[in-house]
């Protein structure tokens, strides 16, 4: 499928991770696959998911604040419980949990009354599902958990190695009816995808779930946890050093959870997150910042908090977020940096102040105004030195204390043409 254009403009999604989970504050279906509660305690947990505060119009204008052009809400993780009325399986907040209704699509209808891009998750893997441990990857990748092999595990596979392959396709075939019924249902502008690492893409038979995704909504994303049928790289928890090929997403945590936890304040700074997203877009990705409301559905003041701050900054910064691209490989300038489309302005991202100077390597294209972003002042600019086709160092008078940002300072460069570098080693 050809991408979407509006996935690399929107630079910022928000994932949300709203389960039962959020009822004792566990880690989501991995605290019973890894041993640290039973399954039937996790299970418990139905009893108490209420959400009886959810409210997705309230978190919809939320991220419209934060700066997002999407998000992604989990309709179903690895333990099975779907947060929709789904007709495959009787494991769903509808008819099992005092919350007692669908809440999908009350987020559907919230985020598209905002604008915002429609995204939903959904695990491959299905731990509580009794079809699903019935046959084994044959070549098991190693994941970083403390937990045995994923073909030794009871909630992935088969006792004694034992394999079913009519199970295996009684699984699927629940699989795909519920994927089905989140496409013809929803219509998700995105579908994020998990789980994929427990059987091989023959196993998942990728091919066909794709081919019935993009025959109920032909526009419909989906991420690389498709296998060889994404259309997106979906690198986790730490910005890549070098960008992946094509289009790609960074989904990080804002704290150390995916899902609510009680104990769990390590919550990242409004300052280190913008490193984060501007990182991120500077090498041409997407940041999918991840938050978990309570069981009731609300988010706690902590991650708001970072949401607001977050897109405060982005307002203030809009044109070197909005409609650029990646700007400068490493060496040129040091921090990241954004390009407008039309190759003409060039964003510099300077985290700390900075003192004297910046400095820009190897810019070949002449500059004919420097400003700071948000405020309009002028910047004196003059190049030293250059020696034939190597161009000298721009350097940039540093910009007076009032206009210094607190999280990140943005410096805009006019260019006289498009951007061109000099990416050579120099007179020999």
């Amino acid at each position: 499928m050809v991408m979407q254009p509006w996935f690399p403009d929107a630079k910022l999604g928000i994932f949300v991770h709203y389960g039962i989970y959020a009822v004792d504050g566990v880690p989501e279906s991995w605290s019973f696959y890894l041993g640290q509660v039973s399954h039937t305690q996790y299970m418990k947990q139905l009893d108490g998911f209420t959400a009886a505060n959810y409210d997705p119009a309230a978190w919809a204008d939320l991220f419209a604040r934060a700066g997002a052009g999407y998000a992604v809400l989990t309709a179903r993780h690895h333990d099975g419980v779907a947060l929709w009325d789904t007709a495959q399986s009787d494991l769903n907040v509808v008819r099992r949990t005092p919350a007692g209704r669908d809440l999908i699509a009350p987020y559907v209808d919230a985020l598209r009354a905002r604008g915002l891009k429609v995204g939903l998750y959904y695990s491959h893997s299905d731990w509580s599902h009794p079809d699903y441990a019935s046959v084994r990857h044959p070549d098991p990748p190693r994941i970083d958990t403390d937990v045995t092999s994923i073909n030794t595990n009871a909630f992935s596979a088969p006792p004694d190695g034992a394999e079913d392959p009519e199970a295996w396709n009684r699984f699927l075939a629940y699989r795909n009816a519920q994927v089905g019924e989140l496409v013809d249902r929803f219509a998700p502008d995105l579908l994020w995808f998990d789980g994929e690492w427990e059987r091989t893409e023959e196993q998942w038979r990728m091919g066909d779930l794709a081919a019935q995704i993009h025959a109920g909504n032909p526009h419909t994303i989906l991420n690389a946890r498709m296998l060889s049928h994404g259309d997106y790289a979906t690198p986790e928890q730490g910005v890549p050093l070098h960008a992946p090929d094509g289009p790609w997403e960074l989904c990080l945590t804002v704290n150390d959870s995916w899902g609510f936890q009680h104990n769990d304040h390590h919550h990242k700074s409004v300052r280190q997150l913008v490193r984060y997203f501007t990182e991120t877009i500077g090498m041409g990705g997407n940041l999918l910042l991840d938050v978990g409301p309570r069981e009731d559905g609300t988010l706690t003041q902590e991650q708001t908090a970072r949401l607001e701050g977050l897109g405060a900054w982005i307002r203030r910064h809009k044109e070197a977020v909005y409609g650029t691209v990646a700007g400068l490989p490493a060496g040129h300038h040091y921090g990241p940096s954004t390009l407008s489309a039309d190759r003409r302005t060039l964003y510099l991202i300077c985290f700390d102040p900075p003192q004297e100077t910046v400095a820009v390597r190897g810019l070949r294209t002449p500059v004919k105004r420097v400003s700071v972003l948000g405020t309009g002042t002028t910047l004196t600019h003059r190049v030293i030195g250059g020696l034939h086709e190597v161009p000298g160092v721009l350097w940039i008078d540093a910009p007076p204390t009032p206009d210094i940002d607190t999280h990140a300072t943005v410096l805009a460069l006019e260019l006289d043409g498009e951007l061109d570098l000099y990416r050579g080693t120099g007179r020999d």
